[in-house]
């Protein structure tokens, strides 16, 4: 490995000529740090990272958990994360919690010995059903900060970037209500996650609220298994045979739902209008396109990263902040024409 001390004999200068001129430092010329640049790139020099970190105490490295890769709003989230991360002048080390909360423990655990400067992370589906927090409090008590997003533990004083789910779904089912809809029903495939019961709030709240609706509200819980998913929606678009509005809070359900009531004979949106939740790159994936709710991942992503880097940076403790990123109402083929 090239050290400053090569570089320094390579060119007939000081180390500290080397050090200065690598970093741009007007205290070098301009040809001088042109010279050490050029250099530096033909003999392929790169810095210790490791001891750049021991020495500044700092990494410039952040820690992912993401609980589900293969869900689609995670992994643009994800994307969203790595561009703003890389465009801020940090790199980033993503785990996956696969929705356990003992690989979400052992992932802190791993990288808060010094390895990142602070975690961008969703908590695990196990780790918010039991109410688990003793491993995020014991990590930002070593002074490592935690942003959370989407899913996030009310009762740990850190950073969060979420949507406004309550809202999110209440705005939704109002679409189904102005259509004239007399019998909207809710799927939850997130059980007793804090996004789904803010949802299943939003979504009574809105019925509650508009006296043209006269039916009673109506959440279906289903599995998220997506093995058992198509089994289940079928049953419940065949027992429901009066449904004339479905509102489904997921980024699956929504677009299952549209093939199955269509193979089923019923005809979208003019027997049965279908809302999603989802990012827009699978909307397209039902026939008609599905409408949806339109939760701007890669922007929760960016936001986080400036949120943990703003602190990192300033060194600020105490007084931790909400960002609430809006949503969008996309209304597509599964509903009817405004």
């Amino acid at each position: 490995m090239i050290t400053l001390k090569d570089l320094a004999a390579t060119l007939g200068v000081s180390v500290s000529t080397v050090s200065k001129a690598l970093k741009d430092s007007p205290e070098i010329s301009k040809d001088t740090i042109a010279r050490v640049k050029e250099i530096a790139k033909e003999l392929n020099y790169r810095p210790n990272t490791l001891a750049l970190s021991l020495k500044n105490r700092k990494t410039k490295t952040i820690g992912v958990i993401i609980p589900d890769i293969l869900n689609v709003f995670f992994a643009r989230i994800l994307y969203g994360i790595e561009q703003e991360s890389t465009a801020l002048g940090y790199n980033i080390i993503t785990c996956l919690s696969n929705e356990s909360f003992e690989k979400e423990n052992n992932s802190l655990h791993l990288l808060a010995n010094g390895s990142v400067d602070g975690f961008i992370m969703s908590i695990a589906e196990e780790t918010q059903s039991n109410g688990e927090v003793k491993h995020l409090k014991e990590t930002i008590n070593q002074d490592v900060p935690i942003v959370m997003f989407d899913r996030v533990a009310n009762d740990v004083e850190c950073d969060k970037v979420i949507i406004d789910d309550f809202n999110a779904a209440f705005k939704g089912t109002e679409v189904l209500i102005k259509e004239g809809r007399k019998k909207i029903v809710l799927i939850n495939s997130l059980g007793g996650l804090s996004v789904g019961k803010l949802r299943v709030l939003g979504y009574k709240k809105a019925l509650e609220q508009h006296d043209s609706y006269t039916g009673e509200a109506l959440v279906i819980n289903i599995d998220s298994n997506e093995a058992l998913l198509n089994d289940q929606l079928e049953k419940i678009i065949t027992e429901q045979p009066d449904m004339d509005g479905l509102l489904c809070i997921d980024n699956v359900s929504g677009i299952m739902s549209v093939n199955i009531a269509q193979r089923l004979g019923r005809k979208i949106p003019k027997d049965l209008s279908v809302l999603g939740f989802s990012s827009d790159e699978i909307s397209h994936l039902s026939y008609p396109q599905l409408s949806t709710v339109t939760q701007h991942a890669e922007e929760i992503g960016q936001q986080s990263v400036r949120m943990l880097v703003e602190r990192l940076e300033n060194k600020t403790k105490g007084h931790t902040t909400t960002a609430t990123v809006d949503f969008t109402i996309e209304l597509r083929g599964t509903t009817l024409p405004n």
